[in-house]
């Protein structure tokens, strides 16, 4: 597998990102197969620098905050209308009631919706299904909306995703073994965080050091935290590989 970071900043786009994207690419019947886990605010843009967005061929959409999910709207701009035809319905993962969702922040109308460019499927806890080359599968996490962290396994090859999720023990069972997590990071020790929203950097890393996994990847730092903060929190609970991503970042595992 091939992961891109096109986009990693937490609750909005800042200066130096756009909002929560990550390409996921892997071999499938002689070509590429490309999924995008999430396509959040600003991040259409910064998307094209990597592949023609005729050239996706499945979404998976961890909620439905316009941080992860507001570009959609774009993206059935450009399925839809393209001067050059309008390419093959592509699946779209997404929490109950996506195409609703999605259609009113568009302003599409009944009674097709999105569904024209998009074939929606909903994700659901403990979801196991096949899409081109990768195994996914997802668990609810604790999150003020209907929220998944999914894992995306490829031969012996796994990333797991956090999503956005409050602390939750049981994901460091999900994410076991995995050759990277992809977590986030939003709050910061001995602030005032709400419960059930986010992870601090050392709640990040405690799951990761529970579930030994390969390497660490923090995302989803909002523009006005401080990220040294964010790693020196994770430093006083994990001890392994890690990063603090930015986009443009890329792994190939």
């Amino acid at each position: 597998m091939k992961l891109t970071v096109i986009g990693c900043s937490g609750s909005f786009p800042g200066p130096d990102s756009a909002a929560s994207c990550y390409l996921v690419e892997a071999p499938h019947e002689g070509r590429t197969f490309r999924l995008l886990l999430d396509l959040g605010s600003g991040a259409l843009g910064p998307l094209q620098d990597h592949i023609d967005l005729r050239d996706i061929d499945a979404i998976a959409l961890s909620h439905l905050h316009p941080d992860h999910c507001f570009d959609m709207s774009g993206l059935y701009v450009v399925r839809k209308y393209h001067p050059q035809g309008r390419p093959a319905r592509i699946p779209v993962y997404a929490p109950t009631g996506a195409d609703w969702h999605l259609s009113n922040a568009y302003g599409t109308t009944e009674p097709n919706g999105m569904t024209l460019p998009f074939e929606f499927h909903e994700l659901s806890d403990g979801l196991d299904t096949r899409i081109g080359p990768f195994r996914l599968r997802a668990q609810r996490t604790p999150h003020p909306v209907e929220a998944y962290a999914m894992r995306l396994d490829v031969g012996d090859r796994s990333v797991v995703y956090s999503g956005d999720t409050g602390p939750d023990d049981t994901l460091a069972r999900f994410a076991a073994d995995a050759d990277l997590f992809l977590c986030e990071a939003s709050f910061l020790e001995g602030a005032d965080n709400p419960p059930a929203l986010h992870l601090t950097g050392a709640e990040a890393g405690r799951l990761a050091r529970k579930a030994e996994v390969g390497r660490l990847w923090i995302t989803h730092i909002p523009p006005w935290t401080d990220r040294a903060r964010v790693e020196a929190d994770l430093l006083t609970e994990y001890e392994g590989p890690y990063r603090l991503v930015r986009a443009g970042d890329v792994i190939e595992l």
